[in-house]
C-alpha cells in the first residue's frame, strides 16, 4: 500500500492518472466510483455503462462530475479521448474503446458478466472482477482465454476472497504453511429467502436477493470456491466445516487436527459467531524451532497452529488498490491455479415440484454448497451459477442435492458452453453426462 500511494501520487503530479472503465452502478459501484473520484490521486473513472442509464449518471453527481451520454463508439471515443467523463447503455462499447488501462466488471450478474469478460479478453484489454459468482462458475476457463490473449483477469481486494489472498500470500511470505484459509460469517441460515431478509436489505439499500445470498450460505460457498481455486485448498466436508464460536477467532486453532489439515492439504472453511467479524483468517503452521520461538515471542502462542486475521473487508474502498496494484505493477490478487478445485452446487432450499423452473441465486427455491471439484463431477451435481432457469423434471424433498439429471437446462447459452468447455479441459477423463451432451 505504501509503493502504491506513492506511484499513484507520482501519476497524479504527471497529469497521467490511470483511466478505468466499469460494469455496472448499483450500490458497490457507486461506491467505488466515490472512491476513486475524491480520495484515490492518479486514478478515474472514465467511463461507467449501466443498463439503467440514470443510476450511472447519479454514480457521477454523487461525486461531483458530470458525464456526457455517449451510446455508440465514435462518440464514446471522442469523449474520453479527450479526457471527459462518459455513461452508456451500450457495455460491449467498453471492451473496444482506446484510452483506458483496465475495466472492472461489477454487475454481480453470470450471464451478462461473462459476455463481457469474454468480449474484453478478445479485445485484448485487462479486466479486474468484482464477481465471485462468475468466478467460481466458470473462472478457470476464463483465466485460459485471457492468458491465451496475453492479458490479466483477476479478483480483487474489499471482498472477502481477494483479502483471504493477501493475508494468504502475508502469512506464507513469513515462511509459514497456511492450512486453513476463512472466511468469518455472524449468520448462517440455509432457509433465509428474499421476503425473510427483506427489511435488512431496504436498510443497506441492497437488493433482497442479494441480501439472501448472503444469509443462506451461497455466498459464503462461491467467495470459498473462488480462494480454493486460487490456492489449491479444497474442502474438509460437503459445505464445509463451519464451526460455530462466541469468542475469539485465535480461541478456535484448537478445534482443528493440524495432521489432517496437512493430509487434506490446507482447507477453505467459514466460521460462524467469533470476534472479529465480519473479517476473514489464515491458520498456519511452521515446524521450525526458531520460528516457532519468535512466534511465542510476539504473542500468537505455541502454535501447533497459529492465527492470522484481518478484521475487515472494506469492499469498494479496496478496489481501487487492486487497479492500482494491476496496472502498476501487474499484481493479480486473485486468479484460479488452474482447473476448478472447489465448485459450488445447488441444494433444493424448499420442497421443489416437477415442471417448476428454478429462480436465481439469493431466491426461494435454492442455496449453494461447497464440493470438492472432483466429487462434483464424479456425481454429475449442478453448479449454482447454472441452476437459474432450470426445469425440475421430478418432485424433490427440501435440501437435496440436484444433479444435471434432475432438471432440464433452459436455452444452450455462452455460460453453459464455457462450463462444457472447463468441464472437458480440466476433467476429461469424468465425461459428465448431460452438461456434455
Amino acid at each position: 500500500m505504501f509503493i502504491l500511494d506513492k506511484s499513484l501520487q507520482a501519476r497524479e503530479r504527471a497529469g497521467n492518472p490511470i483511466r478505468v472503465g466499469l460494469w455496472g452502478a448499483g450500490q458497490m459501484a457507486q461506491g467505488l466510483v466515490n472512491q476513486v473520484m475524491r480520495y484515490t490521486p492518479g486514478m478515474e473513472i472514465a467511463v461507467i455503462a449501466n443498463r439503467t442509464i440514470s443510476k450511472a449518471h447519479e454514480a457521477y453527481d454523487y461525486a461531483g462530475y458530470t458525464a456526457s451520454e455517449c451510446n455508440d463508439l465514435a462518440t464514446l471515443q471522442a469523449c474520453v479521448s479527450a479526457g471527459g467523463y462518459a455513461v452508456t447503455e451500450n457495455a460491449e462499447l467498453l471492451c473496444e474503446l482506446e484510452g483506458l488501462d483496465i475495466l472492472v466488471e461489477c454487475t454481480g450478474t453470470i450471464h451478462y458478466a461473462a459476455n463481457l469478460i469474454m468480449k474484453a479478453i478478445e479485445n485484448k484489454k485487462h479486466v479486474l472482477l468484482f464477481n465471485p459468482e462468475v468466478d467460481a462458475t466458470i473462472g478457470p476457463i476464463l483465466k485460459v482465454y485471457a492468458d491465451k490473449a496475453g492479458v490479466m483477469l483477476s479478483g480483487c481486494d474489499g471482498d472477502q476472497p481477494g483479502v483471504i489472498m493477501n493475508l494468504y500470500r502475508f502469512v506464507k511470505g513469513l515462511g509459514l504453511t497456511p492450512l486453513i484459509c476463512g472466511n468469518i460469517k455472524g449468520l448462517q441460515d440455509f432457509y433465509r429467502n428474499p421476503t425473510t431478509q427483506a427489511g435488512f436489505a431496504a436498510r443497506w439499500q441492497l437488493t433482497p436477493e442479494m441480501v439472501t445470498c448472503f444469509a443462506d450460505g451461497t455466498k459464503i460457498s462461491i467467495e470459498q470456491a473462488c480462494v480454493a481455486n486460487a490456492t489449491g485448498m479444497g474442502v474438509a466436508k460437503r459445505g464445509m466445516l463451519g464451526y460455530t464460536h462466541d469468542g475469539h477467532i485465535d480461541d478456535m486453532t484448537g478445534l482443528y487436527d493440524v495432521e489432517e489439515l496437512k493430509r487434506l492439504g490446507g482447507i477453505v472453511d467459514y466460521v460462524v459467531g467469533p470476534k472479529p467479524g465480519p473479517g476473514v483468517f489464515v491458520f498456519a503452521t511452521t515446524d521450525d524451532p526458531k520460528v516457532r520461538h519468535y512466534l511465542e515471542y510476539g504473542k500468537l502462542g505455541t502454535g501447533p497452529l497459529y492465527s492470522f486475521y484481518t478484521p475487515y473487508h472494506l469492499i469498494y474502498a479496496e478496489i481501487p488498490i487492486s487497479i492500482a496494484r494491476m496496472v502498476l505493477f501487474q499484481d493479480i490478487i486473485m486468479e484460479p491455479l488452474g482447473g476448478p478445485v472447489v465448485e459450488v452446487i445447488t441444494l433444493a432450499k424448499t420442497p421443489l415440484k416437477a415442471g417448476q423452473t428454478l429462480d436465481g441465486l439469493g431466491g426461494y427455491d435454492t442455496y449453494g454448497q461447497c464440493e470438492n471439484a472432483q466429487v462434483a463431477r464424479q456425481e454429475n451435481l449442478l453448479p449454482v451459477g447454472l441452476a437459474e432457469g432450470a426445469t425440475v423434471k421430478y418432485d424433490l424433498p427440501r435440501d437435496h442435492v440436484l444433479t444435471f439429471d434432475d432438471v432440464d437446462l433452459p436455452a444452450d447459452n455462452l455460460v453453459q458452453r464455457l462450463y462444457r468447455e472447463q468441464t472437458t479441459l480440466f476433467f476429461p477423463e469424468l465425461q459428465p453426462k448431460t452438461v456434455l451432451a
